[in-house]
């Protein structure tokens, strides 16, 4: 809901406000973000920051004043949400309130993914600076069943000169003085989005930001504000996702009057974008989220938004089928009779889906040449991809294959026919990474090529999902900007072939979960969350994971004991065990299985068939966390309570010691739940509110799943 109530903008969702004020002298002021309230004018409260200040009223500075989009320069000396040169050489800026219209639907971002929905209504508030001649067009999506709202900002260059813009931020709020941390998820490949927590203390900038080419194995583009005892389930939260796969910035600093502003957008470090006369930047949408019950209503919050408004796929909203990827079975050494008898053997476990990995294509037998010629390699594959296609679907299996189409090798037919199609500056050699170059997507005809190219390849041949990777970070930028020109290139090609074949199923993937963010998931329902793929490494991965992106959202896999990057070695139960919350499949050679283990596989695909619906549908809740105990737990309740999956692991064994009460969330109170595995009878009310002690097997990684069905 909308109001506006004299100079009071008032913006409700299911249960919080976001109230703006308009000042007598035009600046737009940020009143309340948090907990719903009722409506009325606001504006006396204005005078609550003049107290004990000493200024009189019509000479008070903007530096104390909670702005709604900062600016460089006037008299706010804080960090700014925008900062352009204008034609006069200088970044000053103050842009004054001209008007605001209401508008039904959720109005997105130009070129880029956003939220939609016709349920939604977007408030649009137009600022002017009339001196810089500078116009700024402020956007907020609100759904009144949901707690966020949706902001971005347009920035319009209405002088008659070239002007240049070196920062905008999608959003920037002040929040009332208070004791907070910032919780963000760092780490690179192999340990990604570790959750860590930053007191804000005063004078400090906290800044979470990535500027490697893309959202980043290193941080993510979500944050978390929350009060410094806030924990899963207790403590006031704002939280802000950023929309966007490139360089990205999540900022928070108290001020000297322990105001804290908090900013979320494109990264201002190697970013600058030049405005011609009438030109217009528009930034990407960054969503905001508030809870008072801790981290846990949060990501609940997120993960039925981006499930519902942002992901576009059909195949956001169905259960997505049980795979195999002979990436860690096979590597580079495979032949076509080696890959059938794989897909034979997964289909007699009921496995779905066959995912041919990389290898497949050129001359290529390792990572040293191929990428862009996409073309398949007929000494491996015979038949060529339609054959192989026709045979594994023979065998009642669906056909996936991994492509990485924004890449180039050196020692490629592409880069000899168009060497200048990968990013270089001019007067120095290109930097390698995995032996390969990146394609200049910035270029309108490179993104043509790679649209026919995979768009032939998909037309060819009966391919029903698609493992999308990037597997390099980006070095090289010709020019300051580069880096959002290519992300509006990527999704130009994302957007044009995941609507062009919306059956196929895409995932997501960059070295693993180095471009795990909301941009991504609007193209490609699913991501992989990290190479990665040791069951207790997960753990974490997955847990932090969560916090922001739904369940259905991560790809995660049972792989071969010892585990490939770290040698860990896990049971078959386990591995599955950690998966089951996800996108679930397996990555390893079922033919060199035990008659044991593949019957266990048959038992868990079988599992799977039977809980992933609500599984994918229903309530996330984190039970137990990897990061402060021996234990990591989660718990999924269907929408209607009728059904509760429960996974549990102790990480390390102990002697002599008892197992902590394991509470669930989230059930009917006053029902009774039977346990699928032991057939005891709870009441949900004891499962909630006393809590069952967990009995492991002594040993190290030892994993417990239990479903509970309501009676």
């Amino acid at each position: 809901m909308i109001i506006k109530n004299g100079n009071t903008i008032h913006l409700q969702g299911r249960d919080i406000s976001y109230i703006m004020h308009i000042t007598d002298e035009g600046d737009l002021l940020n009143l309340h973000f948090g907990r719903k309230l009722e409506d009325f004018d606001y504006s006396s409260m204005t005078d609550e920051w003049r107290e004990g200040l000493g200024f009189a009223t019509n000479a008070f500075p903007l530096d104390v004043y909670p702005q709604e989009y900062p600016a460089y320069g006037y008299t706010d000396l804080r960090e700014p949400a925008y900062r352009i040169t204008n034609k006069y050489g200088d970044s000053v800026s103050r842009a004054r309130f001209v008007k605001c219209e209401i508008h039904e639907g959720a109005m997105g971002t130009a070129d880029m993914p956003c939220l939609f929905g016709k349920e939604a209504r977007t408030l649009e508030i137009t600022l002017q600076d009339d001196i810089s001649e500078l116009e700024i067009r402020l956007y907020y999506v609100v759904f009144d069943e949901y707690n966020i709202i949706a902001r971005h900002a347009v920035i319009v260059n209405k002088s008659d000169a070239d002007a240049e813009l070196t920062c905008a931020y999608s959003a920037s709020v002040d929040l009332p003085m208070g004791d907070y941390k910032m919780v963000h998820f760092a780490g690179t490949w192999g340990r990604e989005r570790e959750m860590f927590s930053t007191p804000l203390p005063q004078g400090l900038n906290v800044e979470a930001e990535n500027a490697r080419g893309g959202s980043g194995h290193q941080v993510n583009p979500f944050a978390m504000i929350a009060d410094a005892g806030a924990d899963e389930t207790h403590g006031n939260v704002y939280a802000f996702s950023l929309i966007y796969s490139g360089n990205h910035s999540t900022a928070a600093k108290v001020d000297q009057f322990g105001i804290l502003r908090v900013r979320q957008g494109i990264n201002p470090r190697g970013f600058s974008w030049t405005l011609k006369p009438n030109d217009s930047f528009c930034t990407p949408q960054s969503v905001i989220c508030f809870s008072q019950n801790g981290y846990g209503d949060i990501s609940r919050e997120y993960h039925k938004l981006y499930v519902n408004h942002l992901m576009r796929s059909k195949w956001a909203r169905k259960d997505r089928p049980v795979l195999i990827n002979n990436w860690e079975g096979t590597y580079f050494d495979f032949t076509e009779e080696k890959l059938l008898n794989i897909a034979r053997k997964a289909a007699e476990a009921g496995i779905e889906l066959f995912v041919l990995d990389d290898g497949w294509f050129g001359s290529r037998n390792d990572d040293k040449s191929s990428l862009g010629d996409w073309f398949v390699n007929k000494n491996k594959l015979p038949s060529g991809i339609d054959g192989l296609a026709k045979k594994v679907n023979t065998l009642g299996l669906k056909f996936g294959l991994w492509i990485e189409p924004e890449m180039i090798s050196p020692n490629s037919d592409l880069y000899r026919a168009h060497p200048g199609w990968a990013v270089k500056t001019a007067r120095r050699e290109p930097v390698e990474i995995r032996n390969q170059l990146i394609l200049d997507l910035s270029r309108s005809d490179v993104c043509d090529y790679v649209i026919n190219t995979i768009s032939k390849m998909l037309s060819e041949a009966n391919i029903e999902y698609i493992k999308w990777d990037m597997n390099r970070q980006m070095t090289d930028m010709p020019y300051e900007g580069f880096n959002h020109a290519y992300t509006l290139g990527l999704y130009k090609v994302m957007s044009t072939i995941t609507q062009s074949f919306p059956n196929v199923l895409f995932e997501g993937c960059s070295a693993g979960g180095g471009r795990f963010d909301p941009g991504i998931l609007a193209y490609m329902p699913q991501i992989w969350a990290s190479d990665n793929s040791d069951a207790v490494a997960r753990l974490k991965i997955q847990y932090s994971t969560s916090m922001c992106y739904p369940v259905s959202s991560i790809s995660a896999h049972v792989t071969a004991s010892p585990n490939h990057q770290c040698g860990r070695i896990t049971t078959l139960e386990t591995r599955a065990g950690a998966a089951y919350a996800g996108a679930f499949g397996y990555e390893l050679d079922i033919t060199k299985m035990t008659d044991t283990e593949f019957e266990e596989v048959k038992r868990q695909v079988e599992f799977v068939k039977n809980i992933r619906s609500f599984i994918r549908t229903g309530d996330l809740y984190r039970l137990q966390n990897p990061y402060e105990s021996n234990y990591c737990g989660w718990e999924v309740v269907s929408e209607d309570k009728s059904r509760a999956f429960v996974f549990t692991c102790k990480i390390l064994a102990v002697a002599q010691s008892k197992n902590p009460w394991l509470k669930l969330f989230g059930l009917d109170e006053k029902a009774r739940y039977r346990s699928v595995e032991t057939g005891e009878i709870y009441g949900g009310d004891m499962l909630m509110y006393r809590g069952i002690r967990i009995n492991y097997d002594m040993r190290d990684f030892a994993a417990r799943v239990i479903v509970f069905e309501k009676i």
